[in-house]
């Protein structure tokens, strides 16, 4: 049987007026930002329409409107007729998942991210880190790199075969991008403050575990696949661990891809805002179709290729 797969995108996604027009169209789209708003004591939808760039970047503000946006776009995506019979987040876009699969209510979903958005824009005050995209090698040559270069610099985010994001001291990211230069290869630096899905961030963890541990977690009822594994998620036991070694731990976006697919997943649809997730659905996986929603113009471009 044909399967389709809810993604969630994560931090670095957010842009100016993200979520108005699906917040406009649909009640229950709307109510997200109200309920988001009311639990983090400032308009969530203001924030996406009327801050700047820059402040809609920062850690407690993007973190929430992200995941705001996302479930949205979940709403809009539903209006369709259409159901996920599994899904998947990158990074921050996994809390959007577990919302999507029930693991989260509504109101604690906000309540979990306003904390670890917090333990992460603490914990960023007090470092110099940073996060660079490297295209065009494997895993394995950027694994070498970085073994190679002075300081602490590793690889967090295995994105697509051909893009692995590098995380680590500032002035070690800076002489591993000046390795792969001279190897002809093209870097992005990721406008963070921080080395996200490193050891840099273990203060963050221990906060954020220790901020939601009367939080309760259900069961999934469907199916939600793990960056930290890249496989099905079964123990949902004990998920403030979890999470916490989430942020400290590399996100396996590759494996996790392949594993959904082999688990029977033919369509992806993208939750959320840009399509960046879309993207490395396309660099990693042949023979599934994919679409996002993020707006009107998107959400019409799916409803019309049913």
């Amino acid at each position: 049987m044909e399967k389709t797969c809810f993604l969630f995108a994560g931090q670095g996604s957010q842009y100016p007026g993200m979520g108005a027009e699906l917040a406009a169209r649909f009640p229950a789209a709307n109510e997200i930002f109200n309920v988001g708003s009311e639990i983090l004591s400032f308009d969530l939808l203001k924030a996406c329409t009327e801050y700047s760039a820059e402040e809609l970047a920062k850690t407690e503000i993007s973190q929430p409107a992200i995941m705001a946006t996302s479930l949205a776009a979940l709403e809009a995506v539903k209006s369709l007729g259409i159901s996920p019979d599994m899904v998947a987040g990158h990074s921050l876009g996994e809390y959007a998942a577990m919302t999507a699969a029930g693991m989260l209510t509504l109101e604690d979903a906000f309540r979990v991210i306003r904390e670890r958005a917090r333990a992460m824009g603490e914990c960023a005050k007090h470092q110099n880190g940073a996060m660079c995209a490297v295209l065009g090698l494997t895993a394995e040559e950027i694994t070498a790199v970085c073994e190679q270069t002075e300081g602490f610099v590793i690889p967090v985010n295995y994105n697509s075969p051909a893009q692995t994001v590098i995380a680590g001291e500032a002035d070690a990211v800076d002489r591993a991008i000046e390795t792969f230069t001279a190897m002809g290869k093209r870097t992005a630096k990721l406008a963070v403050s921080a080395a996200f899905h490193s050891k840099f961030m273990q203060p963050a963890a221990d906060d954020f575990k220790a901020a939601i541990a009367s939080i309760p977690f259900s069961a999934p009822k469907i199916d939600f696949y793990s960056n930290l594994t890249g496989e099905l998620l079964t123990d949902t036991s004990d998920m403030p661990s979890y999470l916490a070694a989430h942020l400290v731990s590399p996100v396996q976006f590759v494996k996790e891809l392949n594993t959904i697919q082999a688990a029977g997943a033919t369509r992806f649809i993208e939750c959320g805002p840009n399509k960046v997730l879309t993207g490395l659905v396309r660099k990693t996986l042949t023979g599934v179709a994919y679409a996002n929603v993020e707006n009107d113009k998107t959400l019409d471009k799916l409803a019309a290729s049913l």
